[in-house]
């Protein structure tokens, strides 16, 4: 019982370890990767990477503290734009189960 224990625990600790691989790999990646630049508009993201594969309807917009947040979703990277401009770009998961950093609790 001891042994199947043991065998059972290292095998959960690797699994972990490469879920944080993984995020690190990525994070990595992503300073290779050509994605858009903060500052740029929509339409030289679109001129430039073509078309999303998805534009995700804009959330906020209520007031002029919290602006529209636009997603648009191509399949190596994310494109977030506040108004019409990007604010960030983020690489795509490296596998289906990576695990990124645990949400802030509010």
């Amino acid at each position: 019982m001891n042994r199947s224990l043991a065998l059972s625990l290292a095998l959960l600790a690797s699994t972990a370890a490469q879920a944080d691989t993984l995020l690190i790999d990525r994070v990595h990646r992503e300073g290779d990767m050509a994605m858009p630049s903060r500052g740029m508009s929509m339409a030289q993201v679109e001129s430039r990477y073509g078309v999303p594969s998805e534009k995700v309807a804009p959330v906020g917009g209520d007031s002029a503290v919290h602006p529209p947040i636009t997603r648009w979703i191509y399949p190596a990277f994310n494109v977030y734009f506040e108004r019409d401009k990007v604010i960030s770009s983020v690489a795509q998961k490296t596998a289906p189960l990576e695990e990124g950093p645990k949400p802030v609790p509010r």
